[in-house]
């Protein structure tokens, strides 16, 4: 029998992780019921490259840890955008300059977004 994954507590602990690891600008994107992308975007900034990794890192064992599972990983060697996705959760981890570019608050203005 599958496991029931409370998404929401785990997006909570991935920002408090993603702070702890000083990524910037963290931003939850809740996406249910207006896509079926996801229910959730996590975006935060890094400043260098192995920042970009660290983060990345830490977003895969908290979420592991919360009983998602990583299905697929962009960009790890790019250092200036990481898209991990989770299914139900996807984090995007960019460097300042393609943060502006992209603007997914922005783009995905519909969502109810918190800081």
């Amino acid at each position: 029998m599958k496991e029931s994954v409370n998404e929401g507590a785990a997006v909570t602990a991935l920002k408090k992780a993603l702070d702890l690891k000083f990524g910037k600008d963290i931003v939850v994107m809740d996406l249910r019921g207006i896509s079926t992308v996801a229910d959730y975007f996590v975006i935060a900034t890094g400043t260098s490259q192995p920042q970009l990794a660290a983060l990345a890192k830490t977003a895969e064992e908290t979420l592991t840890a919360h009983g998602l599972r990583l299905s697929h990983t962009e960009g790890m060697n790019t250092g200036n955008w990481v898209l991990l996705d989770f299914g139900s959760v996807i984090v995007h981890l960019f460097d300042n300059e393609n943060r502006q570019f992209y603007n997914l608050e922005r783009v995905w203005g519909d969502a109810k977004i918190t800081e």
